[in-house]
């Protein structure tokens, strides 16, 4: 195989499915697995996780119909607001439960289970808090739930106020929907812990090992490593590395099948000189080169965080799975 080699822990993400559960009390858990979960494989994920999630949460119509295609039962909520009549067509086909977040979303979802979402603070999608009232007025389907997100958690003053506003809010859906599902916390409000916890809690970063910025991520266990395959090996004949001059002499040197066009970055090595866009070169010989398993540390090289260099490391991979 010419592809990177990508080795996914499923035992890894359900303990962290678990050890999320038990911080938020037992409360009902979204496993969120947008983005391809994110680089883990959506499908796979979802069914590791069926006995432990409550639900699932996407990104995408097309994102929930991939998991209703490969056998996923439980409730899907999309997270990004429908935009036309086909969204909406999808929806109902595939029995996905949608976001509305204004009286056009609500008007595109008529008949659709929906979670209305509220904005607090973050300002991505959401309705203002005192318009409630008005957007419930024009839902016509079923409304299961009523959420926001929280922009950092890690500051809990901000987080504090964001709870607020978010409290009316959910009152006023209450009144109306007392069985709705309230949730405001995602990884971060999970670990925060206390009012944050709600009805549910949304895990995203934490299931693959992973916290928010400012939370330790002691008592979860990163699922993913990325290995290269060994194509050459050859004698260095002065010049260069790749697209890139030469610092020093060199001995032998092995060329692995990796590079940017993978998803790593070209500007970090993962052996000698730049990345190439389909290969590096390293002084190594093994067959295989394990070139990510820590996705907080490889992101730290890159200037970004976590959620980026997992959602990137997969590309172009063959995707392995383990239960250990």
């Amino acid at each position: 195989m010419q592809e990177t080699l990508s080795v996914i822990n499923l035992n890894a993400i359900r303990q962290n499915a678990l050890y999320i559960k038990g911080l938020a009390g037992g409360r009902a858990l979204y496993a969120v697995v947008k983005a391809d979960a994110y680089g883990h494989g959506a499908e796979r994920v979802s069914l590791a996780l069926n006995d432990i999630a409550d639900g699932f949460c996407v990104a995408l119509v097309s994102e929930g119909a991939a998991l209703r295609i490969a056998g996923v039962t439980k409730p899907v909520l999309v997270f990004t607001p429908i935009l036309d009549e086909e969204d909406a067509g999808r929806a109902k086909f595939y029995d996905l439960a949608v976001t509305v977040n204004s009286l056009r979303t609500a008007r595109l979802s008529r008949g659709l289970d929906c979670h209305v979402k509220v904005n607090t603070g973050m300002n991505r999608y959401g309705c203002d808090a005192g318009g409630i009232d008005a957007l419930l007025d024009s839902i016509q389907g079923g409304v299961l739930g009523v959420y926001s997100h929280l922009y950092a958690p890690c500051d809990r003053a901000a987080s504090m106020r964001q709870l607020t506003l978010f409290d009316e809010a959910e009152k006023a859906v209450k009144r109306r929907y007392p069985d709705a599902v309230s949730h405001i916390a995602a990884s971060g409000g999970a670990m925060l812990g206390g009012p944050f916890l709600k009805d549910a809690v949304r895990c995203g970063i934490a299931l693959y090992g992973y916290a928010p910025e400012g939370f330790s991520r002691k008592g979860l266990k990163p699922a993913l490593k990325v290995y290269a395959r060994l194509s050459q090996r050859t004698e260095f004949i002065g010049g260069g590395l790749g697209y890139s001059k030469a610092a020093k002499n060199y001995g032998r040197l092995s060329v692995y099948r990796a590079g940017y066009a993978d998803g790593f970055s070209r500007n970090v090595p993962l052996g000698e000189g730049n990345l190439c866009m389909d290969g590096f070169i390293s002084e190594e010989s093994s067959e295989w080169k394990e070139i990510f398993s820590d996705a907080d540390a490889y992101a730290q090289q890159c200037g970004t965080i976590s959620y980026e260099t997992l959602c990137s490391a997969t590309r172009r991979s063959r995707r392995v799975y383990i239960n250990r």
